[in-house]
């Protein structure tokens, strides 16, 4: 994806030509026309920071009326922030912890689609920029994470994703030394994470890499190349140290 394709907030803040009430509708609501705004407002204003068990039953209630699709047993904790809501799409028995952001937003994008009996964990973002996020069943995301998507990011069935660690599709082009990054735009080829992995505490994964089944990624690793299926890979940047035996 060209960098021209991924707009800023800011251009989109402050373009001209456009209402106040138009703006807040293309970056939050993913909606215009005053029905999907009230709905929007009065869902998030009743129910979005209200604490203990009150707020649980209101968001239980409230959310899935915003989404794309909600199955059954979906729990929101307390500041759980949703935009574009009406592309995000949840299977049954998945918990979205405390202060998390769920942001789907693009002109063009399908959204965030998240697998039955995943764990998102407090102070997690899933973030689109025109870009798609796939999280399989039982993924389980630990606190502090980060998933970024300006194509696509898929993390298949069971992957665990340790506390601070970041997946990010998506990349600035800095190939001009004479015009400052921010103004070069990005690039994104997107991330695939297989089935059966691990991501320790404070990994990085790096746009365009693929990570195999049932790899494992060592603490604090920067990978910016392929793993393969069972590999243990770790350092900055990091490289395979070992393969997990597969019994047979």
């Amino acid at each position: 994806m060209a960098g021209s394709d991924i707009a800023r907030v800011q251009d989109q803040l402050f373009a001209e030509g456009k209402s106040a009430r138009d703006k807040y509708a293309d970056l939050i609501v993913g909606k215009r026309g005053l029905g999907p705004l009230l709905t929007y407002e009065c869902i998030v204003g009743l129910s979005q920071a209200r604490a203990g068990a009150v707020g649980l039953m209101l968001r239980k209630w409230l959310y899935p009326r915003l989404l794309g699709t909600c199955g059954s047993n979906v729990v929101f904790g307390q500041n759980v922030v949703l935009r574009h809501p009406h592309k995000i799409h949840i299977a049954d028995n998945v918990v979205v912890d405390d202060n998390c952001l769920l942001d789907a937003k693009g002109d063009a994008n399908a959204g965030i689609r998240i697998g039955r009996g995943v764990f998102i964990g407090r102070n997690s973002i899933l973030s689109c920029k025109n870009g798609d996020i796939e999280l399989g069943e039982g993924v389980n995301i630990g606190f502090n994470c980060e998933i970024f998507s300006a194509s696509r990011v898929t993390i298949g069935a069971n992957v665990l994703l340790a506390a601070y660690a970041y997946v990010i599709g998506g990349d600035h082009d800095f190939s001009d030394p004479n015009a400052p990054v921010l103004a070069q735009g990005r690039k994104s080829r997107g991330i695939a994470i297989g089935e059966g992995a691990w991501l320790g505490a404070g990994a990085k994964i790096l746009d365009g890499v693929t990570i195999g089944r049932h790899g494992v990624i060592g603490a604090g690793a920067v990978v910016r190349d392929d793993v393969a299926e069972y590999a243990i890979a770790v350092g900055m940047p990091a490289r395979v140290v070992s393969t997990r035996t597969v019994e047979r």
